[in-house]
């Protein structure tokens, strides 16, 4: 007799392979396919993300310092993308970092406002500080690229061939040039320094763009915002 329309299958898809799996088999699957957002947000809830609840993306599996989970437009996903993507970012901390301390300095010295630099007069003009600075970046950044590219390529003086860095990986050079007091040897402390230059960096990279949005709506330095800020507590701008 024909089976009637509330009985179950013989058989059945198993879904993850395309393939054709007996009754017990399927039943199986599907008791695992239920389970597994529930399993998927226990996971997620054991390590912090930047929102609670969220299952962060598969690429984003915590191995790398402060990695939340933060992802929307996938840009790490795709081939290299990941690793290209934490040396832009960490540079762009460090950066950012320089570039913040350079806005207040001026402020704190009594020196002529950050964004009035360009109209200085230097020791040359402006002509060749561009030029020199766009050959001596653009040959750092090269060698930068590569050494993404091709981890420890480029981890040797190039001039005079006797200093070595790169101990730590890409972007992390070390050494006695730029780890005189050896913090990264103890792979613990390592981990905790990484995870405070990204949140650090971060926090820099929102500074300075509030800074920008205040020098040019105010046409004042970041200390002068904040001392008038300070003194009578009406907004960011006042």
């Amino acid at each position: 007799p024909a089976p009637s329309p509330r009985s179950p299958p013989a058989a059945g898809i198993d879904y993850r392979t395309g393939t054709m799996m007996s009754l017990s088999n399927s039943v199986r699957s599907a008791r695992a396919l239920k389970a597994t957002p529930r399993n998927v947000s226990m996971r997620a809830a054991d390590r912090p993300v930047y929102y609670p609840g969220q299952t962060p993306p598969a690429h984003l599996d915590g191995s790398l310092p402060c990695d939340y989970g933060f992802d929307p437009l996938s840009l790490g996903s795709w081939d290299k993308g990941l690793a290209w993507n934490r040396q832009a970012e960490l540079q762009h901390c460090r950066w950012a970092m320089l570039g913040v301390v350079g806005t207040c300095v001026p402020d704190l010295l009594g020196l002529p406002m950050w964004a009035d630099a360009g109209k200085e007069s230097y020791f040359t003009d402006a002509f060749t500080l561009f030029t020199s600075q766009l050959l001596f970046m653009s040959w750092a950044e090269y060698r930068r690229w590569i050494d993404i590219q091709y981890p420890g390529s480029c981890n040797e003086d190039p001039i005079f061939g006797n200093y070595t860095v790169g101990e730590k990986g890409v972007g992390y050079p070390g050494g006695k040039w730029f780890d005189p007091m050896n913090f990264a040897k103890d792979e613990k402390k390592f981990l905790e320094l990484q995870k405070k230059e990204i949140a650090n960096g971060r926090l820099a990279m929102v500074a300075i763009l509030g800074i920008a949005a205040q020098t040019y709506y105010t046409g004042k330095g970041p200390l002068v915002c904040l001392g008038e800020h300070i003194k009578n507590g009406v907004n960011i701008f006042s």
